[in-house]
């Protein structure tokens, strides 16, 4: 089991579908490798631990 902070878990689902969640971004490896959840995760490494901002609206792009 991998522990996620909210704004990570929040972050991952307005990005992916569950059906891509499933088939192509199912490790912390992979989803490391998404071009937009590794900026993300770039981005929130440079703030504090206890950081959380409200997830923006829908954004998958289907």
């Amino acid at each position: 089991m991998v522990r996620l902070h909210q704004i990570c878990h929040n972050e991952i689902h307005a990005t992916l579908t569950e059906s891509e969640l499933a088939r192509d971004y199912h490790t912390p490896e992979a989803l490391r490798r998404h071009p937009r959840l590794a900026k993300f995760a770039a981005w929130v490494a440079r703030r504090p631990p206890d950081f959380h901002s409200r997830t923006p609206g829908k954004r998958r792009h289907r």
